[in-house]
């Protein structure tokens, strides 16, 4: 998302294209291989970026699972409202343009971005058959989708969707709040759709976590205006961090992969001394104790 220069339509510069190439390389160099796109991120030159470094470097290509994303409209004329598309149309001259940008012949995965209230879900999976048919995409899956809205496009469609992309961090705990808070009165302030976290397990789909280094609350960011509760919780994220001899990153994503759902954080970041400090995620051990320390920290208030 980060890539490409700011979200406007000035032309990518070499400076972009080295950027991109830094972040490749330092993703490649902890065992990240899987690069998350979607065809609004900087108004589409954060894929081109992606795919000048796949230019200049083909053998990249093979080494790489790539997934981009489509369905939002952002406004493209004065009075016109931002708005989803799930249409035939527009999906299918999303991917286009998603291949061409990235000059390739096929995403492995894309996923719907935001549950679009006019899908058909029959028309959606009539466009999706075509597009794997056609060999420009091999997997499907959604993002920001509830276990209903999901339920419903499966019934329709022959191909699995295999990923749910949530907002899911250690600031942004609804997804746990929901199962914990059944039977209390907390429970009517929940947001996360119920039920979501386990249909998303029970049907083998790969929940996948926007936004999992929470904006770095927990790793330097200001905490200038932050609530008690984050100040809290980014304290103690630094103690663990010393306390493990790893950082405050590897931390945070430690936490989320604890979770026996086996989330996939999607670390967002295109800087590569951050994206180097993911690199103990995978092998950071936390005891059931810890990991609620933290939940409980980020919540602010005790568990029911």
């Amino acid at each position: 998302m980060g890539l490409g220069g700011a979200w406007n339509h000035d032309p990518i510069t070499t400076e972009h294209v080295k950027q991109a190439h830094e972040a490749v390389d330092a993703a490649l160099s902890i065992g990240i291989n899987m690069f998350d796109h979607a065809d609004i991120y900087t108004k589409g030159k954060a894929e081109q970026v992606f795919g000048q470094v796949l230019k200049e470097d083909p053998s990249l290509r093979e080494q790489m699972i790539i997934q981009s994303k489509c369905c939002i409209r952002p406004s493209e004329a004065p009075g016109m409202p931002g708005r989803y598309d799930a249409s035939e149309s527009h999906i299918t001259h999303s991917v286009d343009g998603i291949l061409q940008r990235l000059g390739l012949e096929y995403i492995d995965i894309l996923l719907l971005h935001r549950p679009d209230p006019l899908m058909d879900p029959e028309e959606v999976a009539r466009t999706l058959d075509n597009l794997h048919t056609a060999g420009k995409v091999r997997w499907f899956g959604v993002s920001n989708m509830s276990a209903g809205q999901i339920r419903l496009l499966q019934a329709y469609s022959k191909h699995p969707f295999i990923v749910n992309q949530l907002e899911m961090s250690l600031a942004k705990i609804g997804w746990l709040n929901q199962g914990v808070q059944v039977n209390t009165d907390a429970a009517a302030q929940d947001t996360f759709p119920e039920g979501t976290l386990e249909y998303c397990r029970l049907e083998n789909i790969q929940l996948q976590a926007w936004g999992p280094l929470a904006q770095g609350v927990f790793s330097g960011r200001s905490l200038d205006g932050q609530p008690d509760n984050i100040v809290a919780t980014s304290k103690l994220v630094q103690h663990m961090a010393a306390d493990k001899n790893t950082t405050p990153e590897a931390i945070v994503l430690a936490w989320l992969m604890f979770h026996p759902a086996s989330i996939q954080p999607v670390i967002g970041t295109v800087n590569p001394d951050r994206i180097r400090a993911c690199k103990d995620a995978g092998s950071v051990v936390l005891t059931r104790e810890e990991w609620y320390s933290l939940y409980v920290s980020s919540r602010g208030v005790p568990l029911p």
